[in-house]
């Protein structure tokens, strides 16, 4: 199984209700052999042109291990899906993401390495 990304956007008008549309959105993961991994609820935002006379929709970003095969069965559901505004599946590069993170995680090390340098030649200072 693959690791992929699918960005849904709901309609506005579910954001009393967006718990079924999500359990809907999952249901169809699911069936189609997929295992939700991470959800991120981005909410209401402004999208970048109107689609369907709208020009805000709900953003949710799902991670997701799902056989390659079924990607396609998917993509035809979410197709004819009411509640789904647009929708976007990727099959993200994890060396890239790994190696972004060794970055950010080395860049982190280096700050805290300046600030207690600095904090360290403040004392030298006060005394």
């Amino acid at each position: 199984m693959a690791q992929y990304e699918i960005a849904v956007l709901f309609d506005q008008g579910l954001e009393i209700d967006l718990e079924k549309a999500t359990a809907k959105v999952e249901k169809i993961f699911t069936d189609n052999g997929g295992k939700v991994e991470n959800t991120d609820n981005w909410g209401k935002r402004k999208m970048a042109y109107p689609i369907n006379k709208q020009d805000f929709a709900i953003y949710l970003f799902y991670i997701l291990e799902l056989p390659g095969e079924n990607v396609q069965k998917i993509n035809d559901i979410l197709n004819i899906t009411d509640e789904v505004v647009r929708f976007l599946i990727t099959k993200p590069d994890l060396k890239k993401i790994a190696k972004a993170e060794a970055t950010k995680a080395e860049k982190v090390a280096k700050a805290a390495e300046r600030g207690e340098r600095s904090d360290d030649e403040e004392k030298s200072d006060e005394e």
